[in-house]
């Protein structure tokens, strides 16, 4: 038996010759990168730029009084020992003492003091601590008011707790509000809407 060999054609894109318009074209490499050296330094020159200028806003806001006539400090601290020799020396008034102002506490218990019942003034004198009073913004105010009972809801003070969250209520106004009234052991003993 003889064999028979078939002519073999090429295949395009195995090596061979490719015709126009068939197959791939040949590899052509991507052109080089283009380098960023330029855009580093000038965002760091732009970066420098923007330093100064913040320095130059700075200094201008917080510094002269727009004195042309400014000679530096040394001549002030020279003018500050000196005296002037005027008839009205003694016409400043002395600055007043700024009274102590009072804890949140103390502004509700004498809120409830003006306008309370009876009741609602003896069951604040238990009051400890009062906070979030003070921060209203009508969307969810939260005050807690501390105090010296013991227990939780189910306690003996808890008809107490409730007179001073009543007593919260007609002293302080939100449209959406939650006061809670805890015991020392940091429970809660009632709560209400003001």
């Amino acid at each position: 038996m003889s064999q028979q060999q078939y002519p073999q054609q090429p295949q395009p894109g195995w090596g061979g010759p490719q015709q126009q318009g068939y197959g791939a074209p040949p590899f052509q490499p991507q052109p080089p990168k283009k380098s960023k050296a330029g855009k580093i330094v000038g965002f760091g020159c732009l970066g420098v730029v923007a330093l100064f200028v913040l320095i130059g806003i700075a200094a201008a806001a917080g510094g002269g009084n727009g004195d042309s006539t400014d000679t530096g400090a040394k001549d002030k601290a020279v003018a500050a020992g000196r005296t002037p020799k005027t008839d009205k020396a003694g016409t400043t008034p002395a600055p007043k003492p700024k009274p102590k102002s009072k804890t949140q506490a103390e502004q509700f218990k004498a809120c409830v003091a003006k306008s309370g019942t009876a009741t609602e003034k003896k069951a604040v004198q238990h009051v400890t601590k009062v906070t979030g009073a003070d921060k209203r913004n009508d969307i969810l105010d939260s005050a807690e008011v501390y105090t010296d009972f013991t227990g939780g809801f189910m306690s003996d003070n808890q008809g107490e707790a409730k007179l001073i969250a009543s007593a919260f209520t007609s002293c302080y106004e939100s449209k959406n509000g939650l006061v809670s009234v805890y015991g020392q052991d940091g429970d809660l003993i009632a709560n209400a809407n003001y």
